[in-house]
């Protein structure tokens, strides 16, 4: 049966930083989630509820009396609901500042009802295109006008209103009306600044969704970044402290994190992540996903100082942990493949210790064995990415004095078809495969950055060097006896021979790097001098 409306109350009358009293609350929502046990919860403690459309429905069919907001104001939904709340009698009842005499006067005098609550979220632009079906005139339809205006009209009085936009909320209001009679100050307060703070994310959604949309309806040059840059994340969890103990930190997630990204990773074992956890993990798991076939990896400060691909997991876990040993104490490792038993057991062997694994998934007897065996057992932080682990972000965002830099991400596969043999000595088939994993490896080292590898496994890392000649020879230290048949591969040109002289007394086989040097006829010769292959690609790959 249709609810008769309230007539106007001008009568109420608080102070700001009092708990406000909630006698009448409107509601127009799209996310229904615990709508009905919250409205029914509100009208028990008597708060006369107004509402529109679809949310109405909702209310009734849970037994809860919602006036129609189109009854109330005389001015009925049109233009298939784009006009609903945007209406004097909305806006007026709840911009009303209770302490204000002539606020008072402007409600009686046009029979305007004040409201207490206001309960929106908002229409769910940002799932609707993440569908890559979307037409934009789909899209523009989910651009939400009356409940954004809803929002921050009642943030902006939260001196006397509570302003409700996500179900999260629900049970702190009922709590706070249940204890002391109305929503505290400090409530209203904080439910204000997340409502903003909503409304700014939807906007800026929308206004990447357009810039992107318009850019790639432009023609002619175009950037490749927006004029205006719009960065939408939520904090997940704090931290317990950053790089070092007196430094404060938290993980921030995306709006909407791809399927299989590490911040949505389920943590299976193990203590709290730490901010260096995070960063380690995350490079373990971007080499890891770039390797062909099985993979392993073993990160140790954000460089690599292990990394095998082979025919079984098990096997390449084994030729990574044998890469650097000692460095692989404490580090983290990163797998492309499900955890198997197999694999467990080589973690499980004395004398390793373990920080972190990442992997799209771990076998029950994986699990087990690593929860129960080592003595790091219920230290090791386990994290599952799931089976559709995603290929990672498609741009960079660092932070420098007053400014960001953006960039694309080094994360294009590099074509061979392209890469010049320069030497006179040419490289078969098994000795390009490995000039190509040794490649794959380097873009993920510091620069400068030099990785010997062999038998599709690092051996030696050099990283983080100022002088390229240093890179050379801690890898090639690295990797001792190892570097007898092995490759080389370096993030960017050499720009003298003398390490070229260094690798070939070491017995570096054949030589990979981007050429582009002044002096590459005389690292050509000294190659062809000392009867190494060097491979020029063409592209460089530092890593700051």
């Amino acid at each position: 049966m249709q609810a008769t409306p309230a007539q106007p109350d001008a009568a109420q009358t608080s102070n700001a930083g009092e708990p406000t009293a909630i006698k009448r609350a409107l509601i127009s929502v799209s996310d229904k989630t615990g709508l009905a046990a919250f409205a029914q919860r509100l009208a028990a403690m008597g708060v006369e509820i107004f509402s529109t459309g679809g949310t109405r429905r909702a209310l009734l069919e849970a037994g809860v009396e919602a006036h129609d907001v189109s009854t109330y104001t005389g001015f009925p939904e049109m233009m298939d609901g784009r006009l609903k709340t945007l209406h004097p009698k909305i806006f007026g009842g709840i911009l009303f500042r209770r302490d204000n005499p002539q606020d008072r006067n402007a409600l009686e005098e046009h029979g305007i009802s004040a409201f207490d609550l206001i309960v929106v979220n908002l229409y769910p632009f940002e799932q609707t295109i993440a569908s890559p079906d979307t037409t934009i005139a789909e899209a523009i339809e989910q651009i939400d006008i009356g409940g954004p205006s809803l929002v921050r009209a009642a943030a902006k009085n939260h001196a006397f209103v509570a302003i409700a936009t996500a179900p999260e909320q629900y049970d702190a209001i009922v709590a706070d009306i249940t204890s002391a009679g109305g929503v505290s100050n400090a409530l209203r307060a904080r439910l204000a600044a997340e409502a903003f703070a909503c409304t700014a994310a939807y906007d800026q959604c929308i206004a990447a969704y357009l810039a992107q949309q318009t850019s790639s309806q432009q023609e002619g040059e175009q950037s490749t970044y927006a004029e205006n840059l719009t960065l939408r994340w939520k904090k997940r969890v704090d931290l317990r402290y950053g790089e070092n103990p007196h430094q404060a930190a938290a993980l921030y997630e995306d709006a909407a994190p791809a399927a299989g990204a590490l911040v949505a990773a389920k943590q299976r074992n193990g203590k709290e992540l730490s901010y260096n956890n995070y960063l380690d993990l995350n490079g373990a798991w971007t080499i890891a996903r770039a390797l062909p076939r099985a993979a392993a990896v073993v990160v140790k400060h954000s460089n690599p100082c292990g990394a095998a691909a082979a025919a079984s997991l098990a096997e390449a876990t084994k030729h990574a942990l044998a890469g650097d040993p000692l460095s692989a104490f404490g580090s983290v490792l990163g797998f492309n493949q499900k955890v198997d038993a197999a694999t467990a057991e080589l973690l499980c062997e004395p004398g390793l210790f373990i920080e972190a694994i990442v992997a799209p998934g771990f076998d029950a007897a994986a699990l087990e064995m690593l929860t129960t065996r080592p003595k790091w057992k219920s230290n090791v932080r386990l994290m599952d990415l799931g089976p559709h682990a995603g290929r990672g972000a498609t741009c960079e965002i660092r932070q420098i004095d007053g400014g960001l830099l953006v960039q694309s991400a080094d994360t294009g596969a590099d074509a061979p078809t392209e890469w010049k043999v320069v030497t006179e000595k040419k490289p078969g088939d098994a000795e390009l495969a490995e000039l190509a994993f040794a490649w794959e490896i380097v873009r993920h080292i510091k620069s400068n950055a030099i990785a010997v590898c062999r038998d599709s496994a690092l051996a030696g890392a050099g990283a983080g060097q100022m002088s390229r000649v240093d890179s050379v020879d801690i890898a090639l230290a690295k990797a001792g006896k190892k570097s007898r048949g092995a490759v080389l591969s370096s993030d960017a040109f050499f720009p003298f021979p003398d390490s070229i002289h260094k690798a070939a007394a070491a017995g570096i086989s054949a030589i990979i790097q981007p050429g582009g040097s002044k002096k590459d006829q005389e690292v050509i010769d000294a190659c062809n001098e000392r009867g190494l292959i060097m491979v020029f690609t063409g592209r460089r790959h530092f890593k700051h």
